[in-house]
């Protein structure tokens, strides 16, 4: 983690000349232009564009209208001869879309066997630390200890956030390795320790046909025990796939967490390069799915509190659509440190994570947290 010196040193907006250090580089411009001067998104996707060129990736969603779309997540790049698709894994060859990884019998990801209770954003009401939904989907009342989750890390992604955590997935995606067989997943997800698998990364999207075929092949050949199908996603899942995502987590006793990074479309494009597209229909659906399973939450949200970017009323207008969903959604508010392109903000502020943590309640959500309390402190 970077010095406080630096967190604390105050960087200009482009746009409008004003000096804070809750002012990103990487971003270039403050909150109040990104939401009052339709030019400072511009200025924002000036760095994405640049940081993507650097690693031979499309400086943004292909919109070629001669091209060949591709419909695997919303984003539905249309795809120029001899190009790339957003997530970097999708070549137009000849006016045909190749696949370069995703397929049902192989895909570019990393796995491992997580022990519960697991750090997930889900843990406090998930059945693997909980015991909640025993014993149709816990092996016992409690925590499953002795268990463990098999958490896949996609190695590609439809968004370029500027502060990813896990942003090494980019060497993945480049090198289109490591190439994991179904079979290989299988057999590891068939440990009598594995009562969950949860898909993540980067982000499933790119490879959901993937998962989805690897999840029907599984759940299968485990009928009769504990196999719970999870998935952490920016939600950008194509509305035509989305309905199998949520069959195979709703039977299965699993949980789809979606993380909404922001609610003001021009600060959504901001931070993470992309347009919001149909992310919040997409939540509405998946939330609308969950009304069938009321024992196990099957839908969930997080929202990362950017300092400077995400502010209390980016979190109280995501509140409020939740809200409107159902109250009892359960909302995590994560607190931030300093990562990949946005190291030079400071982590969270607790008087920030409070703030949020008000109006998300006064918006009417009645299960509401604060994750990783522990990197909060008295930043600004």
């Amino acid at each position: 983690m970077l010095s406080r010196k630096l967190w604390l040193s105050e960087k200009e907006c482009r746009v409008c000349g004003r000096r804070s250090p809750l002012i990103s580089e990487a971003i270039g411009v403050c909150l109040e232009c990104l939401r009052g001067d339709a030019s400072a998104v511009e200025v924002a996707l000036e760095r994405h564009r640049r940081e993507r060129a650097a690693l031979g990736l499309p400086p943004e969603p292909p919109r070629d209208p001669g091209g060949r779309t591709c419909g695997v997540c919303d984003l539905s790049c249309r795809i120029p001869e001899g190009g790339l698709g957003f997530c970097g894994l999708v070549r137009n060859e000849g006016g045909r879309l190749v696949y370069l990884s995703g397929q049902p019998r192989y895909a570019v990801l990393e796995y491992y066997y997580d022990p519960h209770p697991t750090n997930c954003v889900a843990f406090w009401f998930c059945p693997g630390a909980t015991g909640r939904g025993y014993p149709r989907y816990a092996v016992r009342p409690g925590c499953e200890r002795g268990y463990a989750n098999l958490a896949v890390f996609y190695g590609a992604c439809n968004h370029n956030c500027a502060f990813c955590q896990n942003w090494f997935y980019r060497y993945n995606t480049l090198r289109a390795e490591p190439r994991v067989s179904a079979e290989e997943l299988l057999a590891a997800a068939l440990d009598r320790r594995v009562t969950c698998v949860c898909f993540f990364g980067g982000d499933p999207a790119p490879q959901v046909l993937h998962a989805l075929h690897f999840s029907s092949t599984l759940l299968r050949e485990a009928r009769g025990r504990v196999m719970r199908i999870c998935w952490e996603s920016n939600g950008h899942f194509s509305p035509r796939i989305l309905p199998r995502v949520v069959e195979l987590s709703l039977g299965s006793g699993g949980i789809i967490k979606f993380d909404l990074k922001a609610w003001t479309p021009s600060v959504y494009r901001a931070l993470t390069g992309v347009d919001v597209g149909s992310l919040y229909e997409n939540a509405r659906a998946v939330a609308r799915a969950a009304e069938e399973r009321p024992e196990v939450p099957l839908f969930t949200a997080s929202t990362l509190l950017v300092p400077g970017y995400v502010d209390e009323e980016e979190v109280r207008q995501i509140a409020r659509f939740l809200a409107s969903l159902s109250p009892e959604t359960p909302y995590s508010l994560l607190a931030f440190h300093p990562d990949h392109r946005m190291a030079d903000l400071p982590p969270t502020s607790r008087r920030h994570a409070e703030e949020a943590l008000r109006a998300a309640r006064e918006e009417g959500l009645t299960n509401v947290r604060v994750g990783n309390p522990w990197l909060l402190g008295d930043y600004y």
